[in-house]
Parts: structure tokens; C-alpha cells; sequence
């Protein structure tokens, strides 16, 4: 399956089964306008919906992963821009909760500067792999806003709490080595690489058991705020259930007859 579709500050397509959303606004640093933002959320949708979509990348064109939100058009709602910032966010916020509800495993290949909303929307999806110049910043503060993009729930997580406020607070900025060291990123590559060893995560990804996947996902992104016991028993229900759907039967069989699975992400 192959599809492709242009926005007017993305492009979207996919091949098979791995969906790439690519940020198309270079000239900008691909900042997040209003228009970037209902189509991120419009496309987050989509992958969410589609079965045949059983893996995600996101990532930017030119320069930037994502430099933060576009504070031009702040500056142009005049009297209207906390209404405007308000439903950016919505958009936004909205994109990112159905990439991490989804089924569907999805990667940031963060290819340049990730600032503000985007180090919020890296730090929120599932995997992320940096190309060696890229670059991470909060920057919310330094122009007086406060962090959004789900970052307050997911820094503290990923880095600890003294040294998420560092970040927030002082606008430290970390190359793609030290944010690999905090562990905002899974792995750093070369920039001329970045493309090929995504491209291979995804694919391998895409081969997996999607949905088993998708609980694995919430299983843990959820586990924060359980008790052992409540976290064990949703456990149990889980990998019973997985253990009867189609995924799970040909897991099993696959391995006690020694060949590799062939999963349908069901």
C-alpha cells in the first residue's frame, strides 16, 4: 500500500504501512502555525483510523525537527492571541494524545533543532533517534510563555525532576549526545544515516504484532500512576486477551515450531 497527500505545511504519506509525516515549513524552521497545527492533528487522526498503518515517523524538512511555536502569528492576533495559542494547543495536544493511544508505534527522527513545541512533541512519542547535529532546547521560557505540548508530563518522566526543571527553567540547550546521555533519545546517528536507520526501525516496527504493541504502549505510558497490584492486574487481563487474538496464536505457534512469526497486527 502506497498513498501520498500535501498539506500546506506537511506532507504526509505512506508506504508500506509506515506512515511519514514530514514538517514543510523550512523557511520558518518548520514553527507550528495554525495551519500546522489542525493538519498535524488532522494526519494524527488518520494514522489513528487506519489499520494499515502499523508504524509512524515524524520528522522535519530542512534545518529543523521542529522550532516551537510560531510566535510571528502570536504577535498578529493581537488582542486574539491567547484564543489563537489556545486552540493551537488544542490541535496540538490533540495530535499528541492520539499518537500515543494509537496502536501504531511512532518514532521521532529528530533531523535538526527541536525546540519548544518540538522538544515537547519528541520527548512525547514512543521512540526517538537524533541525527548527530541536531539540537534540543525548551526555549518556552526565554520568550515568557510557559511549556505545553505535554512536556510537563513527559520530561519529569524521562529525565528526573531537578534536571527537567533545569531545562524549563533555564533554557539550557543540549546537543544530540547529551540528550542520548538524559535519555530524551534512544540513539544518535550521523546525519546522513538518520533517513536509513529509521526507515529500518519503522520497517521492523511495522512487521510487529500492532496492536500487542499498542497495549504494551499504554500499559506503560499508564503504569506511572498504578499501584504494583493494580498495574499486575491489568497485566493479567492483557496478555490473556493478547494470548487468543490472532497475533498472540501465531506468536506461539511460531516459536515452539522454531521459524519466524508472520504478524498481521491483529
Amino acid at each position: 500500500m502506497t498513498s501520498q497527500d500535501s498539506y500546506e505545511t506537511l506532507q504526509f504519506n505512506v508506504v508500506e504501512s509506515v506512515a511519514t509525516v514530514t514538517f514543510a515549513r523550512p523557511g520558518s524552521l518548520n514553527a507550528l502555525n495554525p495551519r500546522m497545527a489542525d493538519e498535524l492533528f488532522e494526519v494524527a487522526v488518520r494514522c489513528d483510523l487506519d489499520p494499515d498503518v502499523r508504524a509512524v515517523v515524524v520528522t522535519g524538512s530542512g534545518k529543523a525537527f521542529m522550532s516551537g511555536g510560531d510566535l510571528g502569528a502570536f504577535a498578529e492576533a493581537g488582542d486574539g492571541r491567547d484564543a489563537l495559542i489556545m486552540h493551537m494547543a488544542s490541535r496540538l495536544h490533540g495530535a499528541i494524545s492520539h499518537f500515543n493511544r494509537m496502536d501504531a508505534p511512532v518514532i521521532a527522527a529528530v533531523n535538526g533543532v527541536a525546540a519548544g513545541a518540538g522538544m515537547s512533541l519528541a520527548l512525547s512519542l514512543d521512540l526517538a533517534v537524533a541525527a548527530r547535529s541536531a539540537r534540543f532546547v525548551m526555549a518556552y521560557t526565554r520568550a515568557g510563555l510557559a511549556p505545553d505540548g505535554g512536556s510537563s508530563y513527559f520530561l519529569p518522566r524521562l529525565v528526573g525532576l531537578r534536571r527537567a526543571q533545569e531545562l524549563v527553567l533555564t533554557n539550557r540547550e543540549l546537543s544530540a549526545d547529551e540528550a542520548e546521555f538524559w535519555g530524551i533519545v534512544n540513539e544518535v546517528v550521523d546525519d546522513e544515516h538518520l533517513g536509513e536507520r529509521v526507515d529500518r526501525l519503522a520497517r521492523h516496527l511495522a512487521s510487529g504484532p500492532t496492536r500487542t504493541l499498542g497495549v504494551a504502549k499504554r500499559l506503560m505510558r499508564e503504569g506511572v500512576d498504578e499501584t504494583l497490584e493494580s498495574q499486575m492486574e491489568k497485566e493479567g487481563r492483557e496478555i490473556a486477551a493478547s494470548s487468543v487474538r490472532p497475533d498472540g496464536v501465531e506468536g506461539i505457534e511460531a516459536f515452539l515450531a522454531k521459524r519466524p512469526p508472520k504478524f498481521a497486527g491483529q
